[in-house]
């Protein structure tokens, strides 16, 4: 039973060899296929995250600011169509004749 023993442990070898060499190679292919995808990526102009979320708060601020504005524009348009009153000027009483003669 020792040659048996040594096909199964010979046996067990070449498995474990086959499958350390399986490993490899999906390694190897994942290797070459992030460096494809990678090649593509950068000459297709891509931006960043960063870039991205950066512009992404310049147009949340920019909405923001221009309903902001929309609404001050609103209440401006609203005070225009108002009718103006012009307040009357403040009538001075001006002393009358009977008044300066009781004076004298």
């Amino acid at each position: 039973m020792a040659g048996g023993n040594r096909i199964l442990e010979d046996a067990a070898r070449v498995a474990g060899g086959a499958l350390e060499t399986i490993a490899g190679l999906r390694r190897e292919a994942e290797g070459i296929v992030q460096h494809r995808i990678d090649k593509i990526l950068s000459g297709m102009d891509l931006v960043t995250r960063d870039e991205f979320d950066a512009v992404k708060e310049m147009a949340a601020t920019a909405r923001m600011d221009n309903e902001r504005l929309a609404i001050r524009l609103a209440e401006l348009e609203k005070n225009l169509s108002k009718p103006i009153r012009k307040k009357a000027p403040k009538s001075r009483k001006t002393p009358s004749k009977s008044s300066d003669s009781k004076k004298s």
